[in-house]
């Protein structure tokens, strides 16, 4: 099956990955980095960089985290403290996350 020419993406997705851009660039200008100099510190071109702070869907997902990581930005924070102050810091930014979370599936004793 060929590749489709382009992919619709939902307007939550497309947000939220604004949104990453917006924080990986925050994070670049906190660490006084060049789109130059974080690039090469991440192994990727400068344009795919400047993709990426965009928001741009089609940039691999390896690459966003990367370059994130470099930036400092958390991705999957585990202390609750943290993201406790880190979420009322940004409230405006809220919006994008689920009002749900899934249950957890149930564990299935199978010991026979």
């Amino acid at each position: 099956m060929a590749k489709p020419a382009s992919r619709p993406y939902s307007q939550r997705s497309l947000l939220a990955m604004q949104l990453l851009g917006a924080l990986i660039r925050e994070g670049r200008l906190e660490n006084a980095m060049t789109t130059t100099d974080l690039a090469m510190r991440a192994g990727v071109s400068r344009a795919l960089l400047q993709r990426i702070e965009r928001g741009d869907p089609t940039c691999s997902i390896g690459a966003v985290f990367e370059v994130a990581s470099i930036c400092g930005v958390a991705l999957f924070e585990q202390d609750e403290r943290c993201l406790a102050s880190t979420l009322a810091h940004h409230r405006e930014k809220l919006a994008l996350l689920p009002k749900a979370v899934r249950a957890k599936a149930k564990v299935v004793q199978d010991d026979f």
